[in-house]
C-alpha cells in the first residue's frame, strides 16, 4: 500500500465531485482523519484518511509550489 503525502494547504482533486458540482478541496487537518474544504462552495468534510486516500484522483498543488 503507497500512503500518499498530505499537507495543511494542498489542493486535490477528487474521483467523484461534490454535490455541488465541484471536484476540487482544499486540505485544513491531517491525521487519522482529514478535514477538507470544497472550493466551489466552502463546505467542509471530514474523512477517514484510507477513504479520502482511495477517493483522490491527483493532487493538483501544494503549499510549497505556490
Amino acid at each position: 500500500m503507497n500512503i500518499i503525502k498530505l499537507a495543511v494547504g494542498d489542493i486535490t482533486e477528487m474521483r467523484k465531485p461534490h454535490p455541488c458540482g465541484g471536484s476540487r478541496f482544499r486540505i485544513l487537518r491531517v491525521g487519522s482523519d482529514v478535514r477538507v474544504v470544497c472550493l466551489n462552495c466552502g463546505r467542509d468534510m471530514t474523512m477517514d484518511r484510507i477513504k479520502f486516500e482511495k477517493a483522490i484522483k491527483k493532487k493538483i498543488a501544494s503549499e510549497e509550489e505556490a
